[in-house]
Formats: C-alpha cells, sequence, structure tokens
C-alpha cells in the first residue's frame, strides 16, 4: 500500500490552574488495606470436591471430625468429595476495622475441586499479615460463585467476624505523614503542600516538612493534639493548586489504551505511515445532495500559527479523525520516543 505523509505543527495552549485539596492526592501514612488469609475446608458440596486422593483436604477433615468426638481415618474417608480444601482471604480497608465488624471473605480451591457452588465455608481461623500476630477473625458461611465461568473461587458475605481491634495508626510521637499519590508524586508538589499547610496554620512555626518527593510530615501542635482528627481533617481540606504534572505516556498495547498526562510535546516532524489518506468533502457553491466533490491530500499541513513543540494530544486527534487503527497509532508514538522527538516519559504495558 502506498504510503502517504501527514505533517503536523500545532500550537502549545497553556490551561487554566485549577485547584484540588490535599486529600485528594495524599492518603495518611498508616491508611493501607491489610489481608488476614487462612486455610479451610468447604462442605456440603456435591460430588465437585477434592475427592479421597487428595490428601491435604483428607486429613484436615479427619481432624476436624476429631475435635467433635466422631473421629474417622484417612482411609475411612477415601471415597469423600463432598469437601474442598481453600485458602480465604479478606481485606481489611485502610481506615482499619473493630472487634465484631464483618468482612466479605474469598475462598479458592487449592485442590481438585471442579466447582464450590452449593458448599458452606466451615469455621477457619485468620491470620494477620504478620506471623505469630494471633487470630484476628473467624470465617464461615455459604459459598457464592460470582463467575460461573470459575466455580473454583467464591465469595462468602460477611463471612469474617472480627475478634480483634485493627485499627488504623495515624499518629506517632505527635506527627503524621502524609503520602503523595504516585501520579502526583513529586518535589514541586510536596514542597507546595508543605508550604500551603505551614501558611493556613498562621501559627510562624514550620508544621510541615518534605521529606522526598512522596512526603509530608506534619507535626500537630500541643493545643490541637486532644482532638487530632480535626486539625487532621482541616489539613486535608486546604486546597492546592493543580500544579503541572510530569509529561507522561502510559499505552497497554493488549487494550489499545492510551493515556496522556501533563502537556506533552513532540518536536517538529513528518510522519509516514502506511494507510494515512486525508479525504476532504469540500460542498460545491450552491449545495446539491449526494453530489459533493471529494479530493484526496497526501500531505496535511495543521495549523501552525505559534512557537514552540506540537502537542501529543493534538497529533492524536488527528490520526483518530483519519481512523488510524489503535495498534498503528502506539507504534508511531513508540517510534516518535525512540528517535528522541516524544518528550515524555514512555511507559508500555
Amino acid at each position: 500500500m502506498a504510503r502517504y505523509l501527514l505533517i503536523l505543527t500545532v500550537l502549545l495552549a497553556a490551561s487554566g490552574a485549577q485547584a484540588v485539596k490535599i486529600a485528594d492526592i495524599t492518603r495518611l501514612s498508616g491508611q493501607r488495606t491489610n489481608v488476614l488469609t487462612g486455610l479451610g475446608l468447604v462442605v456440603g458440596l456435591r460430588g465437585t470436591g477434592d475427592g479421597g486422593d487428595f490428601q491435604p483436604a483428607i486429613k484436615p477433615l479427619a481432624a476436624m471430625l476429631s475435635r467433635f468426638a466422631d473421629p474417622a481415618t484417612v482411609r475411612e474417608l477415601a471415597n469423600a468429595a463432598n469437601v474442598a480444601l481453600v485458602t480465604v482471604t479478606a481485606t481489611v480497608p485502610p481506615n482499619g476495622v473493630r472487634d465484631g465488624d464483618r468482612l466479605d471473605v474469598y475462598v479458592t480451591s487449592v485442590g481438585a475441586a471442579a466447582s464450590l457452588k452449593g458448599g458452606r465455608l466451615f469455621v477457619t481461623p485468620m491470620t494477620g499479615p504478620v506471623p505469630g500476630g494471633g487470630i484476628y477473625a473467624l470465617a464461615d458461611g455459604p459459598v457464592i460463585i460470582e463467575d460461573p465461568s470459575t466455580p473454583t473461587v467464591g465469595v462468602v458475605k460477611g463471612g469474617a467476624v472480627m475478634e480483634a481491634d485493627l485499627p488504623a495508626r495515624y499518629i506517632e510521637d505527635g506527627r503524621f505523614s502524609l503520602v503523595l499519590e504516585n501520579a502526583a508524586a513529586s518535589w514541586v508538589t510536596a514542597s507546595a503542600i508543605a508550604q500551603i499547610i505551614n501558611d493556613a496554620m498562621g501559627t510562624g512555626e514550620t508544621l510541615a516538612v518534605t521529606v522526598d518527593a512522596k512526603n509530608v510530615v506534619v507535626t500537630i501542635p500541643p493545643a490541637e493534639r486532644r482532638s487530632p482528627d480535626v486539625f487532621i481533617s482541616r489539613i486535608q481540606q486546604l486546597p492546592v493548586p493543580l500544579l503541572p504534572t510530569e509529561a507522561r505516556v502510559q499505552i497497554n498495547e493488549r487494550t489499545g489504551t492510551m493515556v496522556i498526562t501533563g502537556d506533552v510535546e513532540i518536536s517538529p516532524v513528518v510522519i509516514s505511515h502506511k494507510g494515512l489518506t486525508i479525504t476532504t468533502t469540500n460542498p460545491p457553491p450552491t449545495p446539491r445532495l449526494g453530489a459533493p466533490v471529494i479530493t484526496e491530500s497526501h500531505v496535511v499541513p495543521l495549523d501552525t500559527t505559534g512557537q514552540g513543540g506540537a502537542r501529543l494530544r493534538d497529533l492524536v486527534a488527528a490520526l483518530d479523525q483519519l481512523k488510524v487503527p489503535a495498534e498503528d497509532r502506539i507504534t508511531i508514538i513508540k517510534e516518535l520516543h525512540k528517535t528522541g522527538k516524544l518528550h515524555a516519559k514512555l511507559l508500555v504495558e
């Protein structure tokens, strides 16, 4: 197929200033999810369990029966096909949980079970992420299969009951840390947050200190330490100007998705790629339905009234008008980066 030329040179325009809250681009250190885990048995299956040949499931079944004064040997359970050995996991939310709270539990078969449909998770102790930390929750209940195409994975809604507190710990020695989200992390943004906090508090003291591009440590004033939650809430509501982000292009080759952050510039360049054709429809002076004048152009100039580099978003828009397939767009952008014409960090998944 013949090659056509596409010439693109566009004006880099500045966008208006915006603001976000500190809470929108940061989290509190210690505000993170944790996972509780356990190894349990799903019982009551209709012949779709692991079967008697899978010893890791039969042995705990025999031990369970022994606890209920009805002992059975592994040999006696050789034909048991109504039991499946499963991993049991529950996610503790970022703000922590308290004794008596309930969490959803996910169960996944680890043996030869064909399906967990219709089964029930037998009481399973769940431990925390740190070995030797004790039992944090007990899980049991009916298993629901959410995806029929994967019947060996299920969920027990509200199946885990917390037996201990797992509070989120934000404050240490009268200080807490604001952790910037990865997309917003930079020395410029971290320094701006620290300055905004210090100016807003009006104490004349340096309460907020930038540790690095991702962390800002804030000291709680003595007068606020009796109600630190109120102080932290005020900090989180402070507005931060939306500073220019790092120029970055993230591409998912499998899905054809492209995300462009910041005003990504490209140097003046001529792009020639297979199949690029611009078709322009010019209606005649006296419009007639069904009779447009069709002209095809091999070289297409765009508006170049400004100075500076072109913006990648305009290139992508032009390629979209040309109906260039996603895989070809990705190829073009990768070649721009390879030749040094794309002024941004390129991340390809």
